[in-house]
């Protein structure tokens, strides 16, 4: 008889991981610290499939919320989240990513 394999259960962040989410949550657009980066090289490397991202609808001005398809030039899915704030749309994309990998969802 074959044995199943138990999925990992997912763990809500760490106090080290709360202390680099909010050292993005600070500063979500320029450098981070090697840890924060680590993080975010991780939820970046995910799937392209339903990959949440941003385009520029005016540059400097205007972004809006997209999902990638996963496949070579399909056009992206774009979302009606519109934000006037970059570094407000890359928490918010940061968060996406962040309940997709940990099953935690951030405010």
């Amino acid at each position: 008889m074959a044995k199943t394999q138990a999925k990992p259960k997912r763990r809500s962040a760490t106090e080290e991981n709360r202390r680099l989410i909010e050292e993005f949550r600070a500063r979500p657009v320029g450098h981070h610290s090697a840890d924060l980066q680590r993080i975010i090289n991780k939820l970046r490397g995910s799937p392209m499939a339903g990959k949440y991202c941003l385009v520029t609808v005016k540059p400097h001005k205007q972004w809006q919320l997209a999902q990638t398809s996963g496949v070579r030039g399909k056009p992206l899915k774009m979302l009606n989240k519109k934000f006037t704030s970059l570094e407000k749309a890359e928490w918010h994309v940061f968060k996406l990513r962040w309940k997709e990998h940990t099953g935690e969802t951030l405010r």
